[in-house]
C-alpha cells in the first residue's frame, strides 16, 4: 500500500499580495533558467525570503511562459526516510506532468538508481518545460538522498531544472556546477533588502508611514535581514514614539530573542551553543582566536561549519581567516550569555585581550582589557601603541582610551598623564594642561626607597622622551594663548632636550618656532623652520605629520602670494600619499581641501569642487580633528564665489561650530569671512557690528594677527562710501590701506599685499581718480598674472569689471586682462569688450598634457582629476582653438605658440 502524501507539502506558496517585488532578483533567476542552466541555489539563512522569492519567480515564469510546469515539494526531517523523499519527489513532478512516474513505483526500494532512471525517463519524454523546487533542503541530512540528487542532477533532462533553498550549502557538487557554468546562485548578499526595498516593505506594506531616516537606520541596523525588518514591524505596530524604538531595536528585542532562540539557537548541538555564546563577546572571529577564547582546538572548523550552515556568519576576506555574526544574531548571543552566565563575560574578554596583545593588534587588546575591567592591562597596552598612534595620526582612539581609564590609574603612568594633558589641549581646554602637566612629571620624578623609579610607566622611548614632550605641549599652550615669546621659548627647551636621533622632537619643536614666526607675520622664517620640521618629521617615518606641514606650509606660501608653489606642494604630498595605498593616510583629506582652495582662487571651480568631493569621499578618518572646519570654508568660498551667499554663510556658520582654536595663529577669523560677505550684501549694519566687538579702527597699530580683519574694515569703509553711509570713510579707507600695503610689503607679503592693491585701486575709482586706480591696478596685475590669480578680481563684482574694461584700453596686461574678463561674474551694467578667446592656466596645463604620450586617464590621475572633468576640459579647449580633435587642438596650439610658451 502507498504511502499517503500530504497535498499541503506539494503545493506552491501563494505570493502574498503585501510581498515586496524583488525584479532585480528575479531577473537573475530568470537568466539562468533561459540560459539552460541545471540547478538553481538559494542559499541564506532564516528569515532572508527564500521561498517568498522562489513563488515570485515561479509566478513570472509561468506568467511569460504559460506553458511552463512547476513542480514544488517543502521538505521537513521526516523526509530524510529514502523512500518517502521519492514518494513526494515523484508527487510533486507528477503536479507539473501526471504521466511522470509511473514506472518508478512501487515502493520501497532496494536502490534508487532504477526508479531515478525510470523517473529520469519519464521527464525526457514529456512535453513540458518543468522547474522542480525543492525547498528548506537544509532538513536532508540522509546521504543515500543527497546521492540521487547528485545521480540526478548528473543525468537532468534538458527540459527539467532544478530549485534548492536551503539554509545550508547542500552536500551536492556546487563547485562542479559552477565551474561548468551550470549553476544559478544567489546567497544572503544578494537577498538582503535595499533601501528602497525596506521602505516599500515598511511603508507599504506593513503600514507603518516611516521617514527616510527612520527606514535608513532600520536598514542598517538589521543590515537588510528581511526577517529583522518584519519583527521590528511587529514591534512597532502599538508604539508611539517609533523614531526612539528604531534607535534602540537590537537583538535584544523579545521578537527577535524569541524567533532565533527558536530557529537558529536551539537545533545547534550542545558544543556549537557552548561555542556561539562563549565567542559572542568578539566582534571579528578566527579559529586561533576563538581556541583562545573557548580553551578548546578546532575553531577554524567550527567557523567553517557555522558558515557553510549559513549560522549568521559573514566572513570578512577571501581566505576564510576572519569571520564576524551578523550584528543583530551577536546581539542575541550576547544577551544570551549575560543572562546565563554573567560571571564568565570579565574571562572571556580577559582571554581575548591576552590573545590580541601577543598578537599586536592592540586596538581590540585594549577595548576587550576594559570590558574585562583589566584598567591595568589596557594602560599598559595603550603605552606600548602610542608610538603607532602618534605615527598614525589616530588621535579620536587615543582620547577614547583615556576617557575609558581611571584617573588613578593614568597618574601612575606618566606617559599617559602627558598624553591626557595633550587630550585637554585637543578638547579646547588650555587651562587644564598644564595642571596634568605637572601631575605627570612629579610621577615621572617620584623613587622608591631604594632609587627606582615609583610610577608604573614601562621603560622605553616613550619615557626617556617624555620631558621633550612637556615642553611641546608647553609650547602649545603658549601659542595657543596667543604668547609668542613663551612658544619660542619652551620650543627652545624642547630643542635643548633631544637626542640626535629624535627626529620628532626636533621636528615638533622646529614646527612651534614656525608657528611663533607666522603669528608674527615673518612668514619667510616660518617657511624656513617649516620646511626644518618637515625634514625632521619624515626621518621620524611620522607621514601624516609631514602631509600636515604642507596645510600650514600653504597657508604661509598663500600670503606670501606662493600660489604655484603651494599648489606644487600640495600636489607632491598627495602623490606621497598616495603612494602607501591604501587606506589612505590620514590628512588626505585635508590635502584635498587644500588644493581645491588654491584652484579656487584660479578660476577652475569645478576642479575644485572635485577636490572636495574626495575630500568627503574619504571621510573624517583621513582628516585631522583640527581642520575639518576647512572643507566648509573652502565650500563656503565656492558658493560665494558662484553668488550663493546665504549658502556660504551657513557653511561658514558649520565652520564655525567645528573650529578648534590654539592649533594654529588665527590669521583668518571665519567671522571675519562672514562679516565680508555681509558686505557683498549690502549688510552693512552687520558687518560694522562685528567690527565694533573686535575693537577695530583705522588708526589701530597693525599686526599680522589682525591684518585680515583690518582688511575686511578696509572693505566696509569703501562699501559705506558707495552707500552714502558715512562721508569721509573712503579717505579713511586709503589711510588704512596704504599703512597695510607698507606693513604687507615689510614682510614680503606678496599676496596680502595683492588684495590691498586691489581694494586701494578700487578706492580710487570710487573718488573717480581713474589714473590712480589704474596705476594701483596695474602693480597688482603685474604680480598676479604669474602666479594665476583670478579670484582676487572677479570676486570684486562690478566695479573690478569696469575697471579691467579701463585697463583693456589702455593696453595693460592685454592677455591677462582678456582671460580675466571673460572669466569674470559680471555684475548688473557692467560690461567689457570683447577679447579673442583665451586658454585658462588650467586649459594650457591641460594642453600641454595632451601634446604628451599620455592617455586620458593617465592625464586625468597626472591631475587628480576625474575622467569626466578631463573630458569638460578638453570640450572648452576644443571649442576655443575651433578644432575637434585631440591630434589638430596639438597642431593649432603649436601654430599659435602655446605648447612652446608652456614648456
Amino acid at each position: 500500500m502507498a504511502m499517503p502524501v500530504l497535498a499541503t507539502k506539494l503545493f506552491i506558496p501563494r505570493l502574498r499580495p503585501g510581498a515586496v517585488p524583488r525584479p532585480r532578483l528575479v531577473e537573475r533567476l530568470r537568466e539562468g533558467l533561459q540560459s539552460g542552466r541545471k540547478l538553481t541555489l538559494i542559499s541564506a539563512p532564516a528569515g532572508f525570503g527564500k521561498t517568498t522569492l522562489l513563488s515570485e519567480w515561479i509566478a513570472d515564469a509561468q506568467r511569460r511562459d504559460p506553458g511552463v510546469r512547476v513542480g514544488w515539494l517543502s521538505l521537513d526531517e521526516s523526509d530524510n526516510d529514502p523512500s518517502r523523499f521519492l514518494t513526494y519527489l515523484v508527487g510533486a513532478l507528477q503536479r507539473a506532468d501526471p504521466g511522470i512516474g509511473s514506472e518508478a513505483l512501487p515502493l520501497p526500494l532496494p536502490s534508487f538508481e532504477p526508479a531515478l532512471t525510470a523517473l529520469i525517463n519519464d521527464v525526457a519524454r514529456s512535453p513540458q518545460e518543468i522547474i522542480l523546487v525543492l525547498d528548506d533542503f537544509q532538513l536532508i541530512e540522509e546521504e543515500t538522498i543527497r546521492d540521487a540528487l547528485v545521480f540526478l542532477l548528473d543525468h537532468l533532462p534538458s527540459n527539467l531544472h532544478l530549485a534548492i533553498a536551503s539554509r545550508s550549502d547542500p552536500l551536492l557538487p556546487v563547485a562542479r556546477l559552477r565551474a561548468g557554468g551550470e549553476l544559478t546562485e544567489l546567497r544572503a548578499a544578494d537577498l538582503r533588502f535595499t533601501p528602497d526595498e525596506a521602505a516599500a516593505f515598511l511603508n507599504r506594506m506593513v503600514d507603518l508611514e516611516l521617514s527616510a531616516d527612520d527606514v535608513a537606520a532600520l536598514e542598517a541596523r538589521t543590515e537588510g535581514w528581511i526577517a529583522g525588518l518584519q519583527l521590528a514591524a511587529l514591534s512597532m505596530r502599538e508604539r508611539s514614539d517609533v523614531s526612539g524604538f528604531i534607535q534602540g531595536f537590537t537583538g535584544s528585542n523579545r521578537f527577535v530573542i524569541d524567533y532565533l532562540a527558536e530557529e537558529v539557537l536551539q537545533r545547534q548541538p550542545d558544543h556549537v551553543r557552548e561555542f556561539l555564546l562563549r565567542t559572542a563577546i568578539l566582534d571579528r572571529l578566527s579559529g586561533p582566536l576563538c581556541d583562545a577564547v573557548t580553551g578548546q582546538k578546532g575553531s577554524s572548523e567550527v567557523l567553517e561549519s557555522l558558515e557553510r550552515d549559513n549560522l549568521f556568519v559573514v566572513s570578512l576576506d577571501d581566505r576564510r581567516h576572519w569571520y564576524r555574526y551578523h550584528h543583530l544574531f551577536a546581539d542575541v548571543l550576547r544577551a544570551r550569555l549575560l543572562r546565563d552566565r554573567p560571571d564568565r563575560v570579565a574571562h572571556l574578554h580577559s582571554l581575548a585581550s591576552e590573545w590580541h596583545e601577543r598578537n599586536n593588534l592592540p586596538e581590540d587588546a585594549v577595548t576587550h582589557a576594559l570590558a574585562a575591567g583589566d584598567f591595568g592591562r589596557a594602560a599598559r597596552v595603550i603605552e606600548g601603541a602610542i608610538p603607532a598612534i602618534r605615527k598614525s595620526r589616530q588621535d579620536a582612539t587615543l582620547l577614547r582610551w583615556l576617557t575609558l581609564l581611571p584617573k588613578d590609574v593614568i597618574d601612575r603612568r606618566p606617559v599617559l598623564g602627558v598624553y591626557r594633558a595633550w587630550s585637554s589641549l585637543a578638547s579646547g581646554d588650555v587651562e587644564a594642561v598644564e595642571p596634568r602637566l605637572r601631575v605627570a612629571e612629579k610621577a615621572l620624578a617620584a623613587t622608591t626607597d631604594d632609587g627606582t623609579p615609583a610610577h608604573d610607566s614601562a621603560a622605553g622611548d616613550e619615557l626617556r622622551m617624555l620631558p621633550v614632550t612637556i615642553a611641546v605641549y608647553r609650547a602649545a599652550v603658549a601659542q595657543a594663548r596667543g604668547d609668542v615669546a613663551g612658544t619660542r621659548e619652551q620650543a627652545q627647551r624642547a630643542l635643548d632636550l633631544t637626542e640626535p636621533d629624535d627626529h620628532l622632537g626636533r621636528g615638533a619643536a622646529a614646527g612651534f618656532f614656525g608657528l611663533a614666526a607666522w603669528a608674527t607675520g615673518d612668514l619667510k622664517a616660518g617657511v624656513r623652520a617649516f620646511g626644518e620640521a618637515r625634514t625632521s618629521l619624515r626621518l621620524a617615518g611620522n607621514l601624516a605629520d609631514v602631509l600636515g606641514t604642507t596645510l600650514v606650509l600653504a597657508d604661509m606660501l598663500v600670503p606670501l602670494g606662493r600660489l604655484r608653489e603651494a599648489q606644487r606642494s600640495f600636489e607632491q604630498a598627495l602623490q606621497l600619499a598616495a603612494e602607501q595605498g591604501e587606506p589612505p593616510p590620514q590628512s588626505t583629506a585635508d590635502l584635498h581641501v587644500g588644493i581645491s582652495e588654491l584652484l579656487r582662487e584660479q578660476g577652475e571651480l569645478p576642479a575644485a569642487v572635485e577636490h572636495l568631493a574626495a575630500s568627503e569621499a574619504l571621510g573624517e578618518h583621513a582628516s585631522s580633528h583640527e581642520n575639518r572646519h576647512r572643507w566648509f570654508v573652502a565650500m563656503a568660498r565656492i558658493r560665494q564665489a558662484e553668488g550663493d551667499f546665504d549658502a556660504a554663510l551657513g557653511l561658514l556658520s558649520t565652520a564655525e561650530r567645528l573650529y578648534l582654536r590654539g592649533f594654529f595663529p588665527e590669521v583668518r577669523p571665519i567671522a571675519a569671512m562672514k562679516a565680508r560677505i555681509w558686505i557683498a550684501q549690502g549688510r552693512l549694519a552687520e558687518a560694522l557690528a562685528w567690527v565694533n566687538d573686535q575693537g577695530l579702527s583705522a588708526a589701530d597699530d597693525l599686526t599680522y594677527l589682525r591684518e585680515f580683519g583690518h582688511i575686511t574694515l578696509a572693505r566696509l569703509l569703501i562699501a559705506q562710501h558707495w552707500s552714502d553711509l558715512q562721508k569721509g570713510s573712503i579717505h579713511e579707507a586709503l589711510g588704512l590701506l596704504n599703512r597695510l600695503l607698507e606693513a604687507a610689503e615689510a614682510g614680503h607679503r606678496v599676496g596680502s599685499a595683492n588684495e590691498i592693491l586691489v581694494l586701494q585701486a578700487l578706492a580710487h575709482a570710487a573718488q573717480g581718480h581713474t589714473p590712480l586706480a589704474l596705476q594701483s591696478l596695474e602693480r597688482v596685475l603685474v604680480r598676479a598674472e604669474p602666479e594665476g590669480y583670478v579670484r582676487l578680481f572677479t570676486d570684486e563684482g562690478a566695479p573690478m569689471a569696469v575697471l579691467l574694461q579701463a585697463a583693456a584700453a589702455r593696453g595693460i596686461a592685454p592677455n591677462y586682462v582678456g582671460r580675466l574678463s571673460r572669466t569674470f561674474v559680471h555684475g548688473e551694467g557692467a560690461t567689457i569688450q570683447p577679447i579673442p578667446e583665451a586658454l585658462s592656466e588650467r586649459e594650457l596645463h591641460v594642453l600641454r598634457l595632451l601634446a604628451t604620450e599620455l592617455s586620458g586617464p593617465q592625464i586625468a590621475r597626472e591631475l587628480y582629476v576625474s575622467l569626466n572633468t578631463l573630458r569638460t576640459h578638453t570640450r572648452h579647449i576644443f571649442g576655443k582653438l575651433e578644432v575637434n580633435s585631440r591630434p589638430a587642438a596639438v597642431l593649432r596650439a603649436e601654430a599659435l605658440g602655446l605648447i612652446q610658451h608652456l614648456v
